[in-house]
């Protein structure tokens, strides 16, 4: 160590103010590359992993409350159109028109809703023993679609 004490006196005090910039500026690229960039990209790829273990957990909490609510049908109380639009104002739909068909089937159009609500309003419906035969949904060009439905109940 007095090797390198003597070595660095012997310098030039130009030449010394340099070493000292040139070991500071060492030491600051050491710290950030061995230390501020690997706990951030770690932090980052937690972060991600969180959010991906998130959105599985709800799919997975979506698809067992499917399968329990399978077991657990509940029967209509009325008929299958007040059903449906009881169950449409429940979920926040309004339906357009409701018209009793031949066969026990029920057409029904929705003018305006979300389509991921829609889909899950239409499995929610599956579950629970009403059936939809077809469904042609339309763009409205606002983020929201049509829906023109037609639905009959489960036979048991």
């Amino acid at each position: 160590m007095s090797g390198i004490r003597a070595w660095f006196a012997g310098r030039a005090l130009r030449e010394r103010r340099l070493i000292l910039v040139m070991l500071a500026l060492l030491a600051v690229t050491i710290v950030w590359g061995g230390i501020i960039l690997p706990v951030r990209d770690g932090l980052s790829s937690a972060r991600e992993r969180h959010a991906d273990a998130v959105v599985r957990l709800g799919a997975t909490q979506s698809e067992v409350d499917l399968i329990r609510a399978a077991g657990r049908r509940v029967p209509l109380t009325g008929s299958l159109a007040d059903t449906l639009r009881l169950r449409a104002e429940a979920a926040g739909f309004a339906l357009a028109s409701v018209e009793d068909s031949a066969g026990g089937r029920v057409h029904a159009t929705i003018a305006a809703g979300r389509p991921a609500a829609l889909g899950r309003w239409f499995a929610g419906l599956e579950a629970n023993g009403i059936l939809v035969e077809s469904a042609a949904w339309r763009d409205n060009a606002d983020g929201s679609v049509a829906a023109d439905f037609v639905v009959r109940a489960r036979e048991s």
